[in-house]
């Protein structure tokens, strides 16, 4: 079982930044990818970033490469995500998730457990 709690979103103005932590229980979480997703009212879940267990390897969604960037601490049991150069469009609530079996990294069905949520505004 692994539990996430995600922390960091809030209310920034355009070009400004943020940096999203996903904080995990459980010694496994480390041999998990992660992925970031977001979702806005009234549209669906979509991908955002992902990184797999060890952090060597990143995937990015087209709308968010080279201004976000994921990374993880699996002595710290977290994950993040650093926002820089936000946009409006960027406004959701934003979700960590676990990835432990099979499927692509980019489909939300894909993962396992899923945080709260925490929430982005970016403000023009």
């Amino acid at each position: 079982q692994v539990q996430l709690v995600e922390s960091g979103g809030g209310l920034v103005q355009a070009g400004g930044s943020l940096r999203l932590s996903c904080a995990a229980s459980g010694r496994t979480f480390r041999t998990y990818a992660t992925g970031w997703f977001r979702q806005a009212p009234g549209k669906e879940r979509e991908f955002v970033a992902a990184i797999n267990w060890s952090g060597g390897t990143a995937y990015y969604a087209d709308s968010v490469k080279g201004r976000f960037t994921i990374s993880r601490d699996n002595a710290k049991n977290t994950v993040y995500l650093q926002l820089n150069s936000l946009k409006p469009e960027d406004t959701a609530v934003y979700y960590c998730g676990a990835h432990v079996y099979s499927g692509s990294y980019y489909y939300p069905g894909s993962y396992d457990y899923w945080g709260q949520g925490t929430q982005v505004t970016v403000s023009s």
